[in-house]
């Protein structure tokens, strides 16, 4: 057991440590850097990088790239075609792509369990110097093409797309690299370094993880894919069918950068083909998930079902969505309620994990609350994203759009619903749903406990008098516990919410809508079956994937098998 150290004593044994000789193991020494968050372009008209993102847009409109499987150094494109095709205009194809099969995915798994060995063995400063070569790249030469594949193949404005593919992603490889290379900061008491050396070493984790990235934002299925791969692990990463384009731009680009071929494999597939060839391999050594909670849970099961095959216990990361709220104090103030809530709902066409899809209104306020979202509302464009002035577009397909749908049409049968704004769709072009605003009667209803994923709004108005009844209807409606806001100017009850809405949320705003945290400011994922609340963007993911080595060296000979005591 370590003895307790006072910081005078802390400070001595850190320099003695460095004094030790004959050590045989070695702990990385890397650069010292710092770190800041990535600017975000304004794209205003006329604007350098406004004319850019034009060009990039006209260029990949005008063809459908041929995406291969990669696996190792190899392309590979076989019979089962499939095509990524642009949500706004859903006769247009961006992308021809391909589904790896069963004996592919096997495939894929020994080239990644293969390069792992290697790579792991890659000194970490190497490894960082990729990383930061690749968000360079990510921020000059390859951003306009980043963002053009997003906003064509997922529906994204202009801003939406730089906040995601261009921002966020390039914040991923910064930061993971920086706290990783902050691991390195801790190394263990070494009483008496001249005697004994402890140290702290970080490898992969034997065998592979499965990266398995969503289509709402390109930047995470950067990072599910890339931030095991950082700390030494091999992946086999299958991107979202809708989102195969901008995903290879990133693979492309870290090939660019230096990481090898093999340790990460690009292999798009059918859903229940890839899982199932995952988790049945002995060589899992886990998944890195962002989706749906049955989705999520499927793979758990079948890892438990196979639970004693495994070399390692295969580590589970997901990040599931919510039913998301903003909770309206009767102190809070009007303006900013609407302002923050328009965009939280219906910014990305609700598609957001993070999205407000469920909101709770005093009675005293609504009025106000009413009339400023149906203003706001009607001013919001819906649109190709080619068009700047659209404020949002069509949501990702068909099947989003007929799911969206059901919402809307059982909302216009039900006396316990009542749509004040909005309800229209149409997909004869693209997949285009207007914002829709509904008012419940019912505090309980379906439509304020399950996750719609789409720009719909449900909206329950309370009684002044029960506000403080209501955190348990906040808390247990819904069975997610993702983001969650709360605006007030009332500092008690803000100083009882922070405590009392504790676990609703993994990501907990005050006055500020319950979207749009930043990598290195608001670590992001939460609990319930939102996910295992990992914090992408924070310190400690980048540990998750690492499986730490303590070693202990002696310099001195052990001359003695006998206790003092037993004299």
């Amino acid at each position: 057991m370590l003895k307790h150290a006072n910081l005078s004593l802390v400070s001595h044994i850190v320099r003695v440590s460095k004094r030790s000789v004959g050590s045989v193991v070695n702990i990385p020494k890397v650069e010292d850097f710092g770190v800041q968050n990535e600017p975000i372009l304004g794209y205003l008209k006329g604007s350098k990088e406004r004319k850019e993102l034009q060009a990039a847009l006209d260029k990949l409109s005008s063809q459908c790239q041929d995406v291969p499987i990669i696996i190792g150094d190899k392309e590979i494109k076989n019979s089962d075609i499939q095509y990524q095709v642009m949500p706004h205009d859903h006769k247009k194809n961006i992308a021809k792509f391909y589904h790896a099969s069963k004996e592919e995915v096997k495939k894929a798994i020994n080239v990644a369990t293969d390069a792992q060995k290697r790579w792991d063995r890659t000194p970490l400063d190497e490894r960082l110097s990729i990383w930061n070569k690749a968000a360079d790249l990510m921020a000059g030469k390859y951003r306009m093409e980043l963002n053009a594949a997003t906003m064509l193949g997922q529906g994204k404005t202009a801003v939406q797309a730089e906040i995601d593919s261009a921002a966020e992603l390039i914040d991923f490889f910064r930061f993971n690299a920086y706290f990783a290379k902050e691991l390195l900061k801790y190394q263990p008491i070494s009483e008496d370094s001249k005697v004994t050396k402890n140290s702290m070493r970080y490898r992969g984790i034997e065998g592979f993880v499965a990266a398995v990235a969503p289509f709402n934002f390109t930047a995470i299925g950067g990072n599910l894919a890339y931030t095991p791969a950082l700390m030494g692990n091999g992946v086999v990463w299958k991107p979202s069918d809708t989102a195969v384009l901008s995903n290879y731009v990133i693979y492309k680009i870290c090939r660019e950068a230096g990481v090898p071929a093999g340790v990460v494999n690009f292999v798009p597939a059918d859903g229940p083909v890839f899982g199932d060839t995952i988790t049945a391999s002995p060589q899992l050594a886990g998944i890195n998930f962002t989706g749906s909670v049955p989705t999520f849970n499927r793979l758990w099961a079948q890892v438990g079902k196979n639970i004693n095959s495994y070399k390692n216990f295969p580590r589970l990361i997901g990040e599931c969505g919510g039913k998301n709220y903003h909770f309206i104090h009767p102190s809070a103030h009007v303006e900013s309620v609407v302002m923050g809530t328009i965009r939280s709902a219906f910014e990305y066409c609700g598609q957001k994990c993070s999205a407000c899809s469920r909101m709770y209104v005093p009675e005293s306020l609504w009025p106000q609350i009413k009339e400023g979202l149906l203003a706001l509302r009607d001013k919001l464009k819906v649109g190709p994203v080619t068009e700047f002035d659209s404020f949002m577009s069509a949501v990702i397909d068909e099947k989003a759009f007929n799911r969206i749908k059901s919402y809307i049409d059982k909302a216009k049968n039900s006396s316990a619903l009542n749509i004040l704004g909005g309800g229209q769709y149409d997909d004869s072009v693209g997949y285009f749903v207007q914002p829709t605003i509904i008012q419940t009667n019912d505090p309980k209803h379906r439509i304020m406990s399950e996750e719609i994923f789409g720009p719909v709004l449900s909206i329950y108005v309370y009684p002044d008098k029960k506000v403080d009844s209501m955190l348990e209807l906040v808390s247990e409606t819904a069975p997610y516990a993702l983001t969650g806001a709360i605006f007030a100017q009332d500092e008690n009850f803000l100083k009882s919410a922070i405590d009392d809405y504790k676990y609703t949320a993994g990501n907990f705003y005050i006055n500020d809508k319950s979207t749009g945290s930043v990598v290195g400011q608001q670590p992001f994922g939460g609990g319930r079956l939102s996910g295992t609340n990992d914090k992408a963007g924070g310190p400690h993911y980048v540990l998750r994937w690492a499986s730490p080595q303590s070693v202990k060296e002696t310099f001195v000979p052990l001359t003695e098998w006998r206790y003092p005591y037993m004299d």
